[in-house]
């Protein structure tokens, strides 16, 4: 009974620890091999150092000269110990800046693409492979807005990579990326794609993909693979505190950057979408008070004149819910897909008006060269008056028109803000209000005249144009 006991358990023991290495074995197996990967594409990335000549000199140098003093006069010394750096080099010194990047080459006879920010100012770029053969690279063209710099040099039968599709990726997929980090030549980092169509300040028009994989300077321009070899962005960005790698890297999709190459490529500039509105997320509360379910879409804030939107008939106020036939989530969608759009072609535009829904045509225009908001100086104060919202209100005067450049003179300029709901909803002073619970506003009297028809105890929405453009903001009338 013992040895039967015994084999028994022998048994079992011997059992588990086959299953456990069978485990581990299968887990080992389970994760990407990217030696294959990296012996086929690292000829194809290369190193990218730049030099940039800049000059400085003493700050005083334009506000002080030396005064003619005899050779001998007691005064040179102590005009020596305050300005002698000065009085040593009355010129400018000129220094040599350097910069490192990475980029990859796209076609065999010598193109090559890279970030913007990697060349931008550069009098010289060195390419180097990764068999330290170096090339002297000419800049073909640079986007500063999708942060994408096209490059060429003088070869023939260079090794290239596989172009990809960032859309056919999953987050969660493998990915891995080759370049320079602060100078290190081919270093290869791993990770997962962490999320899709990022939108990050004042980059409108790239959805970013963000990655976990260490990113460092010197890794910008530098390709992010798919497990079967192929391109599908360009590391470009990194979220830091510190200045280093904190496991938020943003890469430009492919798509989008050789879309932007072949422009610069035949026109030496990249052409973008423009519908001519300014837009901004909406708010639990703002989809409240235009009577949605949840929040989704772009509000359009401001309609530019004599832009694709004007001509459309499109109007503040208007919630944007599709793109040709693509759902906006949020705001951050749009730009992006108007900027990739056809220029001279009508683009089907879904809007929320009234709480209807409505399809209108709007022929996509082409993006101006500086398309800059209107900047507005403090208003003139005219006689104003106080309403039931915690601010007081005045009438547009001609000057104030001028300073906001407003289309129209209608609407009422907030002179005073005090504690009530207008404060919590985030109504400043010098704020013009020009809709108030989507009916617009054009003066004064006719203001007043709204406020007491709102409905007490709900949330509206207030359509204000204040220094930085216009925005709408949630405002709970008060019982």
């Amino acid at each position: 009974m013992s040895a039967i006991s015994n084999q028994k358990r022998f048994y079992l023991v011997a059992m588990s620890i086959f299953m456990l290495l069978l485990s581990i074995d299968l887990q080992a197996r389970s994760l990407p091999d990217f030696t294959g990967l990296v012996e086929q594409n690292s000829p194809a990335v290369v190193n990218i150092s730049t030099k940039q000549k800049k000059s400085t000199g003493s700050k005083y140098r334009h506000e002080f000269n030396m005064p003619d003093l005899p050779e001998n006069s007691p005064f040179n010394d102590l005009f020596k110990h305050f300005f002698g750096d000065q009085l040593e080099n009355q010129d400018p010194k000129e220094f040599e800046a350097q910069s490192l990047g990475s980029g990859f080459v796209i076609s065999e006879d010598g193109y090559i693409l890279t970030n913007n920010h990697v060349v931008s100012g550069a009098d010289e770029i060195l390419v180097r492979f990764s068999g330290r053969k170096e090339y002297v690279a000419e800049i073909i063209g640079t986007d500063k807005q999708s942060d994408v710099a096209l490059l060429k040099v003088d070869a023939d039968n260079l090794p290239v990579v596989k172009i990809g599709s960032a859309t056919d990726m999953k987050v969660g997929e493998w990915v891995l990326a080759i370049g320079s980090p602060f100078g290190f030549d081919h270093t290869v980092t791993a990770g997962i794609i962490s999320a899709k169509g990022r939108s990050l300040p004042n980059e409108n028009y790239v959805p970013f993909i963000q990655t976990d994989v260490a990113i460092n300077p010197g890794n910008s321009g530098g390709p992010l693979f798919n497990l079967d070899g192929e391109v599908i962005g360009i590391n470009s960005q990194i979220y830091s505190r510190t200045g280093g790698f904190m496991g938020l890297s943003f890469a430009i999709p492919i798509e989008m950057a050789m879309t932007v190459s072949e422009q610069l490529k035949t026109k030496g500039k990249v052409s973008r979408g423009w519908l001519g509105v300014l837009i901004q997320d909406v708010t639990r509360e703002l989809a409240d008070s235009f009577g949605m379910e949840h929040p989704r879409g772009a509000l359009i804030a401001r309609v530019l004149p004599d832009s694709p939107s004007e001509k459309a008939g499109l109007q503040a106020g208007d919630i944007i819910l599709e793109y040709n036939g693509k759902e906006l989530v949020n705001s951050s969608m749009l730009p992006p897909l108007v900027g990739s759009s056809r220029i001279d072609v009508p683009a089907d535009v879904v809007i929320l008006r009234d709480g209807k829904h409505k399809t209108v045509q709007v022929n996509i225009g082409e993006l101006p060269e500086e398309d800059e908001l209107a900047q507005a100086g403090t208003p003139d104060k005219p006689k104003a008056e106080k309403t039931i919202l915690g601010l007081t209100a005045m009438d547009i005067s001609e000057t104030v028109k001028e300073q906001y450049q407003l289309e129209t003179d209608k609407g009422v300029v907030v002179n005073k803000v005090l504690s009530g709901p207008a404060q919590t909803a985030g109504i400043r002073e010098g704020d013009v209000i020009q809709m108030i619970n989507n009916q617009r506003v054009d003066n004064l009297d006719e203001f007043t005249q709204q406020l007491e028809k709102l409905p007490k105890g709900q949330t509206i929405a207030v359509l204000v144009q204040r220094r930085s453009g216009p925005m709408f903001l949630a405002l709970k009338v008060p019982e």
